[in-house]
């Protein structure tokens, strides 16, 4: 008799640790194992602005699927389509560059939908062709090139009045979300431009202007009112103008206008307002709520035979919270659910027992550049230095691979010991930045 195959969909967190739970608890003949993700590594997303502002190398925040999972299969792809009744999965495989599309049809006994989330957008003019996100490598190692090229192009604009409008455009960064992670791909950006600005001949780090803005009340709601005025405190004190209660009504070339009515000349616009399941969950014909996929305690999909789903694409209950609300679509729980995901579906093909899953949330940490950080674990609130090495501990520790880990911190070393690095090597279209080609958001829609 041929084995079980059980299909992962989605190699983030969730799907990673699923997959590494699988291989520990499940015998070698017990079941086939496939994964399909649009690449072929696990990006430690946590990271992304200390790459977008050189702290850290781009690949050694990317943990090789291949690398880890020994016996699992690697399927590069995206999924399209699920048919309950057949047990199928549609894939839509890339080959050269993208160039070629393949669609595969693999059989499942049992299926783990843990496609992940995309950066939410809103149907406001003009923000899907300009604004760029920070959740893939692409997109953050577009941000640092594009903000290197603003400054090459301001400093070559002759001296006059008449170009002082497109000088301070360029010089000029509007971002969107002042979340965890909006807040701190501000803060570092504005910390590693503010080191390296000097080399240019006719621009200072004072002509360099940041404007954060969210629809909130708060910055770093997720961690408090207090530590959100530490933050917030910080921010200002460098020089970021914060505009809280306001968001984009339109982006056009060259300039942002917000909703209370005042416009920004910017060439640089950075969305970070939030995330929104993958569309994927959209097309699933299965229950959701708040947009995530309605999921048993137990991380089983109700009226779907052999499906479980965790992660952000999940509506997972927080069953050590009063109320039961929703589980945060944060890495920390995608990653538990993850293991709670591998436990529970060994357990349904007969090995070991299913658990309700449960975590009590070790807080969070945030890295504002330099000597700045707020942190909050097992609700203890931290900042500065303090906090700060609390963030970096805590992210060599999440950090699934030793290799990995003495990269990021060797990285992390040289940071602080060498000048900061200004060159521009990647050249990414900006085309290729926007977040509906970076994060392949369409490429999960049935065709």
């Amino acid at each position: 008799m041929s084995r079980p195959r059980i299909v992962v969909v989605g190699g983030g967190f969730a799907g990673f640790h699923a997959l590494r739970t699988l291989e520990k608890l499940l015998p070698a003949d017990a079941a086939e194992l496939v994964l399909v993700n649009p690449s072929d590594y696990l990006l430690y997303s946590p990271l992304l602005p200390d790459v977008s502002a050189g702290v850290v190398e781009p690949r050694h925040i990317a943990v090789s699927l291949r690398q880890r999972l020994r016996r699992t299969r690697v399927v590069l792809g995206s999924a399209t389509d699920v048919d309950h009744a057949a047990r199928t999965v549609t894939v839509r495989t890339t080959d050269d560059g993208g160039a070629t599309e393949q669609v595969v049809t693999l059989a499942y006994d049992r299926l783990v939908l843990v496609p992940g989330s995309i950066t939410r957008q809103f149907d406001i003019p003009g923000v899907a062709e300009r604004a760029h996100g920070v959740k893939t490598l692409v997109e953050a190692q577009f941000l640092r090139d594009h903000l290197l090229r603003q400054l090459d192009r301001a400093d070559a604009l002759p001296a006059g009045p008449e170009h002082d409008a497109e000088r301070r455009a360029r010089m000029t960064v509007v971002a969107v979300g002042a979340g965890y992670t909006g807040t701190e791909i501000v803060a570092q950006l504005q910390y590693w431009l503010g080191t390296i600005a000097a080399r240019w001949s006719t621009v200072r780090p004072e002509d360099i202007r940041w404007v954060l803005i969210d629809l909130a009340e708060s910055v770093l709601p997720e961690l408090g009112p207090e530590l959100g005025e530490k933050a917030l405190g910080a921010l200002k004190r460098r020089g970021i103008d914060v505009r809280l209660g306001v968001t984009v009504k339109e982006a056009r070339e060259g300039e942002t206008e917000l909703t209370d009515g005042s416009t920004i000349p910017s060439r640089t616009l950075v969305w970070g307002a939030g995330v929104a399941a993958s569309p994927l969950v959209q097309t699933l014909d299965l229950p959701l709520q708040k947009g995530r996929l309605v999921v048993r305690p137990d991380l089983s999909v109700p009226g779907a035979e052999g499906v479980f789903a965790g992660g952000d694409a999940a509506a997972v209950p927080d069953l050590t919270q009063e109320g039961t609300p929703l589980t945060p679509p944060t890495a920390q729980h995608a990653q538990r659910q993850g293991t709670a995901l591998g436990r529970n579906v060994a357990a349904s093909l007969g090995h070991g027992t299913a658990k309700d899953y449960r975590h009590h949330d070790l807080g969070l940490v945030a890295d504002l550049g330099g000597r700045d950080a707020i942190a909050k674990p097992l609700g203890i609130r931290l900042s500065g230095p303090l906090a700060k090495l609390v963030a970096r501990g805590y992210h060599l520790y999440a950090l699934p691979s030793m290799a990995n880990r003495v990269r990021v911190g060797t990285d992390w070393l040289l940071a602080a010991l060498l000048p900061a690095q200004s060159v521009e090597v990647t050249r990414i279209r900006p085309d290729q930045a926007l977040v509906s080609t970076a994060q392949q958001s369409q490429a999960h829609l049935r065709g």
